[in-house]
């Protein structure tokens, strides 16, 4: 008995559904965490900090992000957003486990994107 009153429930819901938007069934957008982060401020900084060791620069906060380029061992860059780490992929590099990345610019190449904090040397 309940499986034939099912198929008339159903048909009610999306009548409602469609008179309450108009008529126009409407998809939820993906709530904010699913959405990419902007990018933080390079306007304030840090200048000529050299990294520990040769690390990539990647596009997100992720050990697997995509590689854009690398800041080399020694060579100087500029960390963005004052040097205020961003929360990210948990990673064990440079002889630390952390989530802490930053985001920042090299300066022999001009590559700008997110590198494991433990590996930057400031």
């Amino acid at each position: 008995m309940k499986l034939k009153l099912l198929g008339p429930a159903v048909a009610v819901a999306a009548l409602v559904g469609t008179t309450l938007t108009g008529g126009i069934a409407v998809a939820q957008t993906p709530s904010a965490p699913l959405a990419a982060a902007a990018a933080p401020t390079c306007l304030s900084g840090l200048s000529n900090v050299p990294a520990k060791e040769t690390v990539k620069v990647r596009t997100t906060a992720k050990v697997n992000g995509t590689a854009v380029g690398q800041w080399n061992k020694g060579r100087k860059g500029f960390v963005c957003n004052d040097g205020k780490p961003i929360t990210g992929q948990k990673y064990t590099l440079c002889g630390k486990t952390s989530t802490q990345w930053l985001y920042g610019v090299t300066n022999d190449t001009n590559v700008k994107g997110y590198v494991p904090r433990a590996c930057i040397d400031w």
